[in-house]
């Protein structure tokens, strides 16, 4: 059986897959305690579900992916709009040490790979396809460098990089919210924010959670303006992103769309022309993030994992450890050892496993229990989207010209 969802009916399903999760979330505390956002949990779910059908030969399954592209867009859109000046300000230095945090990422997980490959008398060049290429890459660099890697004779490596970067995909997303928990636990830190200096009790819902802002005026002016605001970034941003690629540089359509967007917030600032609805963005971006992880989770093919040879499942599992290791010891360290320093570590396993969105996933659950982290929210995302894919390509080139 074929089961082929189009555009409305892959929307419905991501929503119940979410409700899903949310549902899970409210009543197993290990969720709660470890900080598992309810897209992944429901995600999950149905991907495990997925396999077992599709590997019992009971159904094939398949979604659109508009509208996850375009939640993944609007997403991106809403972050760039929470960049103000003040925040850059206050978020300069952390941005230079996270980034220089990154490129040593990318070179721990690029050496580790390539010594598991050389261990395993495996073609070297098989240590970047379970390296930086799907971890901190990601699927979409995955696609873009698999063909390199097979062209320099690694056979199947866009498949093995895909592989690696579903797995890492599941990983950094279960993995950014315990260690953030225990960061929090052992310090003792609290958000600067939080004007109480309590967290969210443990045994709360996400709807109780949600009920603190029930006095909040829900006006639909406001959300409107916020929408158009973040539509009209959307729009003019891929003029901004085709133009750098018509110049021959690699530019991610969302980058535009935050560059515009974090000009409009500005210029509002600045100049007061128009109004500036930060609260309602953050919650559209919050929906379209939701909306777009479920999608993805549920795209996931799990029984790509099974055809893993015993090296490559070896050398992922010590690229997850080393993550979390690196994130505990190194990122919260060096990034300041507060709050928000714990809330970056717990985002860091996002995308230094699979994609920004899952450190936002991550950071989104610390903050929901834990009190708001401003800085950190500024700083993740401006690393995964302007730092990481460039770093990233400049260390593989170096690896692959000595490997090739």
């Amino acid at each position: 059986m074929t089961i082929e969802l189009n555009l409305y009916q892959t929307l419905a399903a991501a929503v119940a897959v979410f409700f899903l999760g949310s549902f899970l979330k409210d009543r197993v505390s290990i969720f709660r305690k470890y900080c598992i956002p309810a897209p992944v949990i429901g995600g999950t779910i149905f991907s495990i579900v997925n396999c077992i059908l599709y590997t019992q030969g009971i159904w094939n399954y398949s979604q659109d992916t508009v509208m996850q592209n375009w939640c993944m867009m609007l997403f991106f859109t809403s972050i760039g709009y929470m960049a103000s000046i003040r925040l850059i300000k206050k978020g300069g230095l952390l941005v230079v040490k996270m980034a220089f945090l990154v490129f040593l990422l990318i070179v721990i997980q690029d050496l580790v790979g390539v010594t598991f490959a050389n261990a395993f008398s495996l073609n070297p060049l098989m240590g970047l396809a379970d390296g930086s290429i799907p971890l901190v890459g990601g699927h979409g660099t995955s696609g873009s460098f698999g063909p390199v890697l097979e062209a320099l004779g690694l056979k199947d490596a866009t498949t093995i990089a895909f592989a690696a970067a579903t797995f890492g995909l599941v990983s950094g997303s279960f993995l950014g919210g315990p260690v953030g928990e225990l960061l929090i636990r052992r310090f003792h830190l609290k958000s600067d924010e939080d004007e109480n200096g309590d967290e969210v009790p443990e045994n709360r819902t996400e709807h109780e959670i949600e009920g603190d802002d029930a006095a909040a005026y829900l006006n639909m002016d406001r959300f409107m303006y916020a929408f158009g605001q973040l539509l009209l970034a959307m729009g003019l941003g891929t003029y901004v992103s085709q133009f750098f690629i018509n110049i021959g540089l690699v530019f991610p359509g969302y980058i535009g769309a935050m560059l515009v967007a974090a000009v409009i917030r500005n210029i509002s600032d600045m100049t007061g022309l128009f109004g500036c609805y930060q609260r309602e963005s953050e919650v559209l971006g919050g929906i379209c993030l939701n909306v777009f992880l479920s999608c993805a989770l549920m795209s996931l093919k799990l029984w790509q994992l099974a055809d893993l040879a015993i090296p490559l499942i070896a050398t992922l599992i010590v690229q997850v450890s080393i993550m979390g290791l690196f994130a505990y010891f190194v990122i919260f360290r060096v990034m300041g050892r507060n709050y928000e320093a714990a809330v970056m570590a717990s985002g860091s396993c996002g995308f230094g496993l699979g994609a920004t969105p899952n450190a936002i996933a991550n950071m989104n659950a610390m903050c929901e229990r834990f009190g708001p982290a401003h800085t950190a929210y500024f700083v993740i995302p401006l690393i995964g989207a302007f730092v990481v894919d460039f770093l990233n390509a400049s260390v593989l080139m170096v690896f692959m010209n000595i490997l090739k």
